[in-house]
Order: structure tokens, then C-alpha cells, then sequence
């Protein structure tokens, strides 16, 4: 594939490639998703990025060996002072599994320090939680959660940073300030466990986390050995009553905490 700056005639193209991976990936309504590509990658939207100081760009057209549309993938990043941030980042859900967004990623991590960034960060929506373990794979950690208003949408995203620049009090998420900060739970030794109704002590495990509308999910194991999985925690609440349907879509019937899960093919490994 070739890496390469868009031009005012990729833009609609761009559009496409957001809309389909959004979709692919992104546990939001149809009409969510058509607001934020109008939003932001609509009518002169791309126009303007282009001509941007700060901003850079990038797209992915395929090689020889990559059948269908000219532009694969998008790759989206902010040079503010000292920090180059990714912002966005979009493979074609046809055109995954075959290294783009590994190169789109590379490719914007180069341009952002080219441009002065000494640090990095990158940015994904809390709707795709599979985006975070893409950024993992290059060394990048959890470092907090924002609120983004992008067109007439609220929406949450996760920050990722160089390992050097988070402290180990940024890594903190709705409901999860510390192990005595989750209800009705308790800490000893970097073990945070929970009480069932019939008394049962299980082990929340914190480095286990699915999303959640109010605060996370967090799987729940009977013993510290995690052998034997005994279903999830709801840090809104503190239940260990939440529910799974058929969709692996996770509710907390006590306080309405709901998290849904997408498609099997998600961010991961099919994004690289």
C-alpha cells in the first residue's frame, strides 16, 4: 500500500472509509455515527483539516495486491506544543488484517515528531474498546477519560500516552478511583474483592475492564487463582447481579449501567 497526504478529491471517499469502519467497530446508533462523519469529515470538513497548521493527515491507498477503492485507511493527528496527538484512525472493515492501520499508525507517529511532538498520545472513542488494546501493542498506556462533544453528540474518549508521562494517578476511570472507591469493595495486598448475597468473598479484577454507560464492568473471579470465572462487577453500583444477553451486551439490572458489546469483527486484531 501507499501512505500519502489526501487531496479535496479524497474527501468524500475519507467519508466513506469513517462511516464503515464506525460501523464496523463502534457500538453506536446508525444516526450517531451519520452525525459524527457529517460533522466531522463532511463537506469541507477535510478541506479545512487539510489546510490546517496543526494538523496532519494521512490515507492509505492500495497497492497492487489490495482489490476495490483507491483509499483504504485514514490516520488523523494534533501537534500541540510538545505533544503530537492521534486522533483518529479508520481501516475499511473490506481491507483489515492486512497491516494498514499498523502503517497508518507509524506513519502519523513519525509525521506528529517530525513536526516537534517529543510525546505522544492517542485517542479512542469509549464506544470501540478494543481501539485501546491497538494502542497497547505500541507501548501506550491508560492515561484518562474526557468528554468529547463532536457535532450535537457526548461522547467519551480514552486518552493513551507514553508510558513516561502517565502517573499512576491518571490512570483512573468513572468508579474506579482506588479499590476502596468501588463499592462495596475491599483492597489488601493489590487484591480488590467483593461480597456476594450469600457471602461468598470473589476477586474483582481490575485489569479486566468492559465499558459501561455510568462506569465500568469488571469481570469477577471466585478465587485469586482466576481459574474459575464467576461473572462481573458494576462499578456504578457494586452489584455482582449484572446480566449478559445472547448479544454479550452486559446490564446492571439495579442501577441501569448497560454496556454493548460489538461485532466479532472489531478494532483489534482485525484493524491491523
Amino acid at each position: 500500500m501507499d501512505l500519502r497526504e489526501p487531496t479535496a478529491d479524497d474527501a468524500e471517499r475519507i467519508a466513506d472509509v469513517v462511516e464503515s469502519s464506525m460501523t464496523a467497530s463502534h457500538s453506536l446508533s446508525p444516526q450517531q455515527i451519520d452525525r459524527i462523519v457529517d460533522s466531522e469529515f463532511g463537506g469541507d470538513a477535510v478541506s479545512e483539516k487539510l489546510d490546517g497548521e496543526t494538523t496532519l493527515v494521512r490515507v492509505a491507498e492500495r497497492g497492487e495486491n489490495i482489490e476495490g477503492e483507491a483509499v483504504v485507511g485514514y490516520v488523523e493527528g494534533v501537534v500541540d506544543g510538545d505533544t503530537g496527538e492521534l486522533s483518529w484512525l479508520f481501516v475499511d472493515p473490506e481491507h483489515r488484517g492486512r497491516g494498514v492501520g499498523t502503517a497508518l499508525f507509524e506513519s502519523m507517529r513519525e509525521a506528529l515528531r517530525d513536526a516537534g511532538a517529543s510525546t505522544l498520545r492517542a485517542t479512542v472513542l469509549d464506544a470501540n474498546t478494543e481501539g485501546g488494546q491497538f494502542f497497547e501493542r505500541f507501548g501506550l498506556e491508560h492515561a484518562e477519560e474526557r468528554d468529547l462533544s463532536v457535532g450535537d453528540e457526548s461522547l467519551v474518549e480514552v486518552v493513551f500516552a507514553d508510558p513516561s508521562t502517565v502517573d499512576a494517578g491518571d490512570d483512573e476511570q468513572p468508579g474506579d478511583a482506588g479499590g476502596d472507591d468501588l463499592p462495596g469493595t475491599e483492597t489488601e495486598d493489590g487484591t480488590t474483592t467483593a461480597t456476594t448475597e450469600d457471602g461468598q468473598s470473589v476477586v474483582v479484577a481490575r485489569d479486566e475492564r468492559e465499558s459501561g454507560t455510568d462506569a465500568p464492568f469488571f469481570v469477577v473471579y471466585t478465587d485469586d487463582s482466576r481459574e474459575d470465572r464467576y461473572g462481573y462487577y458494576c462499578a456504578n453500583c457494586g452489584s455482582l447481579d449484572v446480566t449478559m444477553d445472547d448479544t454479550e451486551r452486559l446490564e446492571c439490572p439495579d442501577c441501569g449501567n448497560d454496556h454493548a458489546e460489538r461485532s466479532s469483527d472489531a478494532y483489534d486484531d482485525s484493524y491491523l
